[in-house]
């Protein structure tokens, strides 16, 4: 898949996550839109920047260090992604992990 299509399918992928991300969280995520993503991410809520993937073959580590490049301090990089016919899967760096676990990791 190239080009439009693939923008499209990246595009609805974005969608889908900030519709689930409102749904869930109980106010409204949105998608940044044009310059916006010059920052790198597709989807900020607070301190968290989402890198949203929507593919079969996977680049893990190249997705995590690009969204980890453009997050400043105190902000936490993730990737989400999905592939077809599976749920959506979260990628954050252990060093974030550990601090939301314990709940000192806070939507400020």
């Amino acid at each position: 898949m190239g080009g439009r299509m693939s923008r499209n399918k990246g595009a609805a992928a974005e969608r889908e996550l900030a519709e689930i991300l409102t749904r869930e969280l109980g106010f409204v995520v949105k998608r940044k839109l044009g310059q916006a993503r010059d920052s790198g991410d597709d989807i900020q809520v607070q301190k968290f920047r989402i890198e949203a993937k929507r593919r079969e073959t996977l680049a893990l580590p190249a997705w995590c260090r690009q969204i980890e490049t453009h997050c400043g301090p105190g902000e936490v990089p993730i990737v989400a992604y999905r592939q077809n016919a599976q749920p959506w899967r979260i990628v954050i760096k252990l060093e974030d992990f550990l601090p939301l676990m314990r709940g000192e990791l806070t939507r400020e």
